[in-house]
């Protein structure tokens, strides 16, 4: 929306684009559903009951649900899951618990409200949302990033001159539907043969402890995977006990959807006491250490995850932060964003921190949103969030890294085709002579382009 016609809708109803009202968070009623009919709140709130009943497959799902989904709805799981699927199944109760919260019991209501769910979207894929034309862009690849070919040892990615990514094990509390991991992430899909870590946890910490110290020139580690929230607790505060002791490492970033999809694993007491060990150290020794979760819809900020994000905070955790990621159907539209953050920032002690847009993997195409429609975005949320508090949309380039969407060196709108440069090089890049100067391209969703720019790609693809 433009300048003028934002004044002009003000001056015909005397309304801002967006209009803040204080929203309660809330704990959905796990009991509407009848497998949890019986479940109590001592088990909701138990790390290991959520754990033990993820669904992980669709029998699992019908148990849960019971007849609230007509049949149509699992024909089109099953569809997506047999030829599209990038990542297997795994839905902790909390999360599942999130989706259609007000749908009814109405069979036909409820299986219409889960299709249109935002969450269900992403987290629970079907073949009737994925693109009928475009399911993978040309340029899709599996590990869009090249993380994996800029491993300096097994799991470790130098990617930034100052800053490294450690993935210390392969698996999360919940899969994600466009997880930018998904070459490496969860077990494998008919569609995707992961790949896998193959040194021991032990001995792959033991190499990358060895790199940092002999790289002063890395301050900053973001420590991941999967998420950190299933490495065994011990196993964890040993690393990061580890990585206070290097002393040119300044930032410790943890990465966990576990505090959204799990929070009760961040609020099991042996869990608290181990963050606090671990902050307190990181306290005198200076270095800030946070935790950066992964939200992308109002209705996942709900009153356990707020506690789980208070909590840290309580016990010394410097920030809790969030990194979205922008997709169509579920947070496009500047109300979804700017609910998104209110929630975050106002009732969750949680910081809208960047939302990249979805990565080039493999059928995600109906999530990926074109470069000027991410400018259009962050044009529109500007001014109403506090100005720390403002989330910047990033386009992570393959070869280059996080660029604020208006940082395009060029555009061909036409063709979907944005060109951007760097300012540093990559591990893999230190004698390349033109690596500073070459434009690296990324590419706008197909069916987001005009016709002649369709017609272009049809054409290349064909040829």
């Amino acid at each position: 929306m433009t300048a003028t016609t934002v004044s002009d809708a003000i001056a015909k109803t005397g309304r801002q684009p967006y209009e803040y009202v204080r929203k309660e968070l809330v704990e959905p009623d796990w009991r509407r559903f009848p497998g949890w009919a019986h479940v109590t709140e001592a088990e909701w709130r138990d790390a290991q009951w959520q754990r033990v009943h993820c669904v992980k497959n669709a029998k699992q799902l019908r148990a849960v649900v019971g007849n609230l989904l007509d049949e149509s709805f699992f024909d089109d799981l099953a569809a997506d899951q047999e030829r599209m699927a990038t990542m297997s199944m795994l839905l902790p109760p909390q999360m599942l618990n999130t989706m259609a919260p007000d749908a009814g019991t109405d069979p036909a209501k409820v299986t219409a409200a889960f299709l249109a769910d935002p969450i269900r979207r992403y987290m629970l894929p079907v073949r009737s949302d994925r693109d009928p034309v475009w399911p993978s862009h040309p340029h899709s690849s599996r590990d869009s990033l090249h993380e994996a070919e800029m491993w300096v040892v097994e799991g470790l990615t130098h990617r930034y001159p100052t800053k490294v990514l450690a993935e210390l094990l392969s698996t999360c509390p919940q899969y994600c539907g466009h997880c930018t991991r998904m070459d490496l992430v969860g077990n494998s899909t008919p569609s995707v043969d992961k790949h896998k870590l193959l040194l021991k946890p032990v001995d792959r910490q033991e190499q990358m402890i060895d790199y940092l110290k002999r790289t002063p020139g890395v301050r900053d580690v973001v420590v991941s995977g999967g998420d950190v929230a299933n490495v065994p607790w011990h196993q964890l505060e040993s690393f990061l006990m580890r990585l206070l002791d290097i002393d040119t490492v300044r930032d410790i970033r943890l990465a966990t959807k576990a505090l959204a999809g799990l929070p009760q694993h961040w609020l099991q007491p042996k869990v608290v006491e181990g963050l606090e060990r671990v902050a307190r150290t990181a306290g005198r020794r200076g270095v800030n250490l946070a935790i950066h979760t992964h939200v992308n819809h109002a209705r996942s900020v709900t009153p356990l995850v707020a506690e789980a994000a208070r909590t840290a905070l309580e016990v010394g955790v410097r920030d809790v932060r969030n990194q979205g990621v922008l997709m169509r159907g579920v947070n496009a539209t500047p109300t979804a964003l700017l609910d998104l953050c209110f929630a975050l920032q106002g009732e969750a002690n949680i910081l809208p921190y960047y939302f990249y847009m979805c990565d080039m993997i493999p059928n995600a195409e109906h999530w990926r949103l074109a470069v000027w429609e991410a400018q259009d975005l962050q044009h529109a949320i500007m001014g109403y969030l506090p100005g720390y508090a403002t989330p910047r949309i990033i386009c992570d380039v393959p070869y280059v890294g996080k660029r604020w969407v208006h940082q395009l060196a060029e555009y061909d709108r036409e063709r979907g085709i944005s060109y951007w440069t760097k300012n540093y090089r990559t591990g893999i890049e230190l004698d390349d002579p033109d690596a500073l100067s070459r434009h690296y391209p990324y590419y706008d969703p197909i069916s987001t382009l005009p016709a002649a720019g369709q017609r272009w790609w049809e054409g290349k693809v064909a040829s």
